[in-house]
């Protein structure tokens, strides 16, 4: 008798670790992102382990080769699939979804490249392009938040594309699901000068203090005092600083701080799945409540 009720003991945990190995699949950054909008926000969330997986476009099958311990007097010729191309393998960064806390946090960007009748064509991000293009930038998260991007100058100091005063009289509060375009009344024109364009994105569920200090002036000195339960920042009380800069020092510390966190996936149309988009995904899947994304966009004009 106890025999049988070590078995059945042993069956069962089976069963469990088979059940939750099950609920913790791995997705990809873009699945993570439109998973999002299913679950209900949670709390306290441990970090989950990133994973690489490997795709692996179509091609000819290949015979399994066996090792031999007899050395082959010769060696085989190869046949036409072994003398095609080589496979290329893409790796893919995947995580499952929280185990707990918060949904993952991500945003969907993708250049615009504007034509000569003014219709828009997604383009990759690392496409070359040449003087006289034309582009906007946008930009879609999966939840609510705060927006920020800054384009680096030839001089090499940091300003504002986005709080901008032509949308929203410069609230960088955005909605999930909303895709913002930017900038937001204009376009982006590479001129003659061949180089570089760089931009840097900062999305948070929470306003980002250093680069809301250099962004803003606030009205009146300081805040609210904090209470129990946090409340949206009242942006009444804020005036948006356009001729602001903002140094390497912040942009890197940013991005070292956060960027650890991130998995990302680049997408186009032959990518496999129902949406035949040109785009990429920058998730943070650790399901914490301060969250954040960030990402460098390098747009090479030649």
């Amino acid at each position: 008798m106890p025999l049988k009720r070590g078995i059945f003991l042993t069956f069962g945990t089976a069963i469990f670790i088979f059940a939750q190995s099950a609920s913790r699949k791995e997705l990809t950054p873009r699945e993570l992102f439109y998973a999002a909008a299913q679950v209900p926000p949670k709390t306290n969330a441990p970090r989950p382990p990133v994973k690489t997986a490997m795709r692996t476009p179509k091609a000819a099958a290949k015979p399994v080769e066996i090792a031999r311990a007899d050395p082959q007097p010769t060696a085989p010729r190869p046949t036409q699939s072994e003398t095609s191309a080589p496979v290329i393998k893409t790796a893919i960064q995947t995580a499952p979804m929280p185990s707990s806390g918060e949904p993952p946090l991500g945003i969907r960007y993708t250049i615009l490249k504007i034509n000569s009748d003014n219709s828009t064509l997604e383009t990759a991000p690392d496409a070359v392009f040449h003087s006289g293009d034309r582009i906007r930038i946008s930009v879609e998260a999966n939840a609510p938040g705060y927006l920020y991007i800054i384009n680096q100058g030839s001089s090499g100091t940091w300003k504002p594309m986005f709080p901008s005063p032509e949308l929203d009289d410069g609230n960088n509060r955005v909605e999930g699901w909303h895709p913002y375009t930017m900038p937001p009344k204009s376009r982006m024109a590479f001129d003659a000068t061949p180089g570089t364009e760089n931009l840097f994105l900062v999305f948070s569920r929470q306003p980002e203090p250093d680069l809301e200090k250099m962004i803003y002036s606030l009205q009146g000195g300081k805040r609210a005092e904090k209470t129990e339960k946090p409340e949206e920042p009242v942006r009444s009380d804020k005036t948006l600083i356009m001729a602001a800069n903002i140094g390497n020092p912040m942009v890197d510390r940013l991005r070292n701080a956060y960027s650890r966190d991130l998995i990302v996936e680049k997408v186009d149309p032959n990518t496999p799945g129902d949406r035949k988009e040109t785009a990429v995904y920058v998730v943070n899947p650790t399901g914490s409540t301060d969250s954040r994304i960030v990402a460098d966009l390098h747009l090479v004009h030649k």
